[in-house]
């Protein structure tokens, strides 16, 4: 059954953090199923808050893009950076949303996805206004892990936003998160399990191939014969990236091995005098990169960092980084704890090490950089677990299977109340 599927997204490609990258891998493939996809999204502008080239911010802005129907409304731009301003950007793009999807035709089921929640509230009054089934995605318990990062602390506004979850999560028709953790948690605040189904992130496996192709030459970046640890994403207080400084510095005398640092965000100014400070000429920062040199990138490295501060609201997340890594054969080090940790350890795809922990870093980066058939087998094992796994398509899939489950049930109940 050919669905009219309508997506609410803040982020949507040209920018290039997973939010974007998994609603926009998701929409492509049900538009190649057959669906009828409409996104309604920003002006690009994340994380700088700047308008990317090309683009004006407009009250309503149409474009066509690998057959997905692609409106972008006004959009009140700001840095990725400080809690006022980019709430107050939340709440303005559910407004603008809200009210461009009035000039839309009727849809069949109602998307929107979290962790800006307000994004994610808006799709309780779109589904209203569209008469149409809602789902929900939380990709981040909000307000939780804006609590636990220390960016609110005000109780009363917590207790505010904790209540808008809970009224999100009992109004929607169907709860997608993106780990089993996250289920367990909604299932522990009295959530139906029966409403909830993970849908976890994942790749796209021809995207991120590996080959010897297209490799940054020297002038490009200067890491010939280096071994090169990167981290690629967002720079911000939820990853403590002072630890991969706090690494190099231990390694300082280790000429052959090389951090690099890929991304931008709201702690990308402090890291960078942080380097400068230490004198850390073994630390490449580079900022925001083109999805599309991505690929690159990652062959040109070794092998991979992902990294989280000590929390226990860490333990339930999976952050998408992993799936890119084992996707490019590039071994992981680990320094995230829970469900995380239990994947690239049954994947055999990596080392693991405590959060926020520099020293244990820097030792399985020399433990790596000193055995490169151990970087091999590490590799080679998580990309055949993410085939296995995690393959974007079949995950677009399971979601459009969901879908189809959603519009059936809500149209059963149209029919038993129009009989009744």
């Amino acid at each position: 059954m050919a669905l009219r599927i309508l997506a609410l997204s803040h982020y949507f490609p040209p920018e290039v953090n997973a939010p974007a990258s998994r609603m926009y891998e998701h929409c492509r493939q049900w538009a190649q199923d057959g669906h009828d996809v409409t996104v309604v999204t920003c002006v690009p502008n994340h994380p700088r808050g700047e308008v990317y080239p090309g683009y004006r911010n407009r009250p309503f802005w149409r474009e066509e893009k690998d057959g997905i129907h692609i409106v972008r409304v006004w959009t009140y731009v700001t840095a990725n950076e400080g809690f006022l301003k980019r709430s107050f950007n939340y709440v303005f793009y559910m407004v603008a949303a809200t009210a461009a999807t009035a000039f839309l035709p009727r849809a069949d089921v109602v998307i929107s996805t979290s962790p800006q929640f307000f994004n994610g509230l808006a799709g309780y009054f779109v589904a209203a206004m569209k008469r149409a089934p809602w789902i929900l995605e939380i990709r981040d318990l909000w307000p939780e892990s804006i609590r636990v990062v220390g960016a609110v602390k005000n109780a009363w506004m917590i207790r505010a936003l904790e209540r808008l979850e809970m009224f999100a999560y009992r109004n929607a028709d169907a709860i997608v998160p993106v780990t089993e953790a996250f289920r367990r948690y909604m299932i522990g605040k009295r959530i139906a399990p029966g409403k909830i189904e993970v849908i976890t992130n994942g790749v796209d496996l021809d995207f991120f191939e590996e080959t010897t192709d297209g490799v940054p030459n020297d002038d490009e970046l200067p890491l010939q014969g280096k071994f090169v640890c990167s981290y690629f994403g967002t720079h911000g207080m939820a990853h403590h990236l002072e630890t991969v400084m706090e690494a190099a510095a231990i390694l300082k005398e280790r000429d052959d091995i090389v951090f690099l640092l890929v991304g931008d965000g709201a702690e990308r100014k402090r890291l960078n005098t942080m380097r400068l400070q230490m004198g850390l000429d073994n630390v490449v920062m580079l900022g925001q990169q083109a999805k599309g040199r991505m690929p690159l990138l990652w062959r040109r490295s070794s092998a991979s960092m992902v990294l989280l501060k000590r929390s226990e609201l860490f333990k339930l997340v999976i952050p998408s980084k992993i799936f890119e890594s084992m996707a490019m054969r590039r071994p992981i080090i680990l320094g995230v704890d829970g469900e995380s940790r239990q994947i690239v350890e049954q994947a055999r795809a990596g080392l693991c090490i405590e959060p926020e922990n520099a020293a244990e870093l820097a030792r399985r980066v020399v433990e790596l950089a000193d055995d490169r058939q151990l970087c091999a087998q590490l590799g080679a094992n998580g990309r055949s677990y993410v085939a296995e796994h995690y393959d974007r398509i079949a995950l677009a899939r399971k979601y459009e299977d969901l879908m189809s489950r959603v519009v059936s049930r809500g149209a059963c109940r149209a029919v038993a109340a129009g009989s009744s």
